[in-house]
């Protein structure tokens, strides 16, 4: 039974306009100074209007960047964000997935205490594990390259917790019938196990990947080669420019650049997120 409520109809409707528009209007703010040029911040005001020059920044950012802050063109640095971003996102779920289902469906000693020793790392901040990484990574020869970036960033507890709740909630007779048929662990794992996670995975993959986009700490203390620079980083050394003032147009040009590829993720795998979250297929 649908009640018809006018007054709550218009409330539900006021509050989600509130909420669309403080989220919004950030990012409206960032694309208009992205069109403005340099000059029009000297009053320290940003304008709310569009202005004239938004070919030009975006141009200048894809094709030259800001050299004088230290910035590369923003293009590389996009690709090495997203070979990042999609590294992290990977290696997580793929380590997750298949601890957890060692944890889930083998009986092998201390199989809890296994489990309780990954999942106690998250109350490990991670300040307190960066300095022995960064000297592993180190001493591996791994500072400006992919494998130091992504690797030792790819164990996630959080997802194996994940994905053990999940495989935990699959029937049993699934795995017997699937034993019956003379399936083995890894045939189970391919043909049941993983068409079930899909969802889960999606959902996941969305949230690790814009995790691993997003990060700044660790690529800032093991990359020194621009040509490993990530596109955070980038923005950072743009806006934070020794003995002079930031060109907050090309900057806010960055930023819009930089959040496109977390979007399109997001909108281009929306109802799989959506599912992974509400259980609607479980």
């Amino acid at each position: 039974m649908v009640e018809n409520r006018p007054f709550l109809n218009f409330l539900a409707h006021l509050v989600l306009i509130i909420g669309v528009t403080i989220v919004v209007f950030p990012v409206y703010v960032a694309f208009i100074a992205s069109s403005h040029g340099p000059n029009d911040f000297l009053s320290g005001v940003v304008p709310l209007t569009p202005g004239s020059h938004i070919i030009e920044n975006y141009s200048t950012m894809l094709s030259s960047g800001m050299t004088s802050s230290g910035a590369p063109p923003i293009g590389p640095m996009m690709i090495n964000s997203l070979i990042m971003a999609v590294g992290v996102a990977v290696g997580k779920i793929v380590i997750s997935i298949l601890s957890a289902f060692a944890i889930v469906y083998f009986r092998f000693p201390f199989r809890t205490l296994a489990f309780w020793m990954i999942f106690i790392t998250l109350m490990l901040p991670v300040e307190v594990r960066i300095v022995p990484t960064y000297k592993v990574v180190a001493d591996l020869g791994m500072l400006n390259n992919y494998g130091g970036l992504i690797i030792p960033l790819i164990a996630s507890a959080t997802a194996t917790f994940l994905f053990r709740q999940f495989f935990l909630t699959v029937p049993d007779e699934l795995m017997e019938a699937a034993r019956v048929d003379g399936a083995g662990p890894m045939k189970f794992f391919r043909d049941i196990l993983l068409p079930l996670s899909i969802t889960n995975i999606a959902a996941l993959f969305i949230i690790l990947f814009v995790l691993g986009w997003n990060q700044y700490l660790w690529p800032l203390i093991t990359t020194t080669d621009q040509s490993f620079y990530t596109v955070v980083m980038g923005i950072q050394r743009m806006a934070a420019v020794a003995d002079a003032e930031p060109r907050w147009n090309l900057v806010m040009a960055a930023v819009i650049l930089a959040a496109l590829p977390p979007v399109l993720v997001i909108v281009a795998m929306q109802r799989l997120f959506v599912k992974g979250l509400v259980e609607t297929e479980k």
